[in-house]
Parts: structure tokens; C-alpha cells; sequence
């Protein structure tokens, strides 16, 4: 057993878990964070991603303890109060989501590409990155959609800060 300490969406935390414990599983299991969702336990479709410092991270392939002292954030920690964060507002607002089970991953996934990407994002890009997600629906063409909308939306949220 290890004790793990880390910034959980804001929040410091103190959890103790199996050396083997997967950062899904202690977000899941041990602070009911349960938005983060395991759709393959292989790395594969990216219903678990996760912020880990900044940076979208599958967290059913990192273990507990490699995130001792990071700050991860969760699909629970974006909004702000009731405020939707601009890119759930976008999926809500473009119909990105068909039976939600891939949505927090796509959403987390989606902020970093616009992080990353800033405002030099089109179509082609947005599906690129995105292929580390799957959603089994087909709901691909109003998930692009929504990143996109997001993307504007960021900015001019941004720029109001």
C-alpha cells in the first residue's frame, strides 16, 4: 500500500491504494468521481481521459502513484458552478452526444486539442486528433462540430479573463 497525494479538480487529496491501482480506478473508487469512465482497460477507445497537469492523459493505462503531487482534473471539475464550460455547452448545443458514455472523454480530449491547437483548427485536424477516442455511436459528425463551436467559444471566454 501507498499513500498518494494530489490535486484532485482543485481539491487536495490524500488516498491510500495498491501499489497497482490505476488512476481510473483510485478516481472512480475512492473519491466517486465516477464521470471518468473504463471502456476498454486497454488504452484503446479514451473514455477515461483525464487532465494530469495541464495534459490529456488516458488514466486506465497510469497508475496511481505515478501521479503523486499532480494536479488531475476530471469531467467533474471543468464547469464552473452551474456555468458549463464552454466545450460541454458546445456538446450540448451541436447534439455531440449520442448515449454519453464516451462524452467526458471526448470533452477532456477536445480542451487539449484546443490548448494545443489554439485557434488553428479545421475539420481534418479535429478528426485526426480525436483518434484516440471512439464513440461507438457514430456520433462523429456533431462531436466535430462541437469542437469546433468550443474552440471560438474558448477564446472569447479567454479573452474576457
Amino acid at each position: 500500500m501507498s499513500t498518494v497525494k494530489l490535486t484532485v479538480n482543485g481539491k487536495a487529496v490524500s488516498v491510500e491504494v495498491e501499489d497497482r491501482t490505476l488512476l481510473v480506478h483510485l478516481l472512480r473508487e475512492n473519491l466517486n468521481l465516477t464521470g471518468t469512465h473504463v471502456g476498454c482497460d486497454t488504452s484503446q477507445c479514451g473514455a477515461c481521459i483525464v487532465h494530469i497537469d495541464g495534459k490529456a492523459v488516458k488514466s486506465c493505462t497510469t497508475l496511481a502513484g505515478q501521479v503523486d503531487g499532480a494536479n488531475v482534473t476530471t469531467i467533474e471539475g471543468i464547469s464552473k458552478g452551474d456555468q458549463l464550460h464552454p466545450m460541454q455547452a458546445a456538446f450540448r448545443d451541436n447534439h455531440g452526444l449520442q448515449c454519453g458514455y464516451c462524452t467526458p472523454g471526448m470533452i477532456m480530449s477536445a480542451i487539449d486539442i484546443v490548448h494545443r491547437h489554439g485557434g488553428a483548427l479545421d475539420e481534418h485536424t479535429v478528426r485526426q486528433e480525436l483518434e484516440g477516442n471512439i464513440c461507438r455511436c457514430t456520433g462523429y459528425h456533431n462531436i466535430v462540430k462541437s469542437v469546433l463551436d468550443a474552440a471560438g467559444r474558448m477564446k472569447v471566454a479567454q479573452a474576457a479573463e
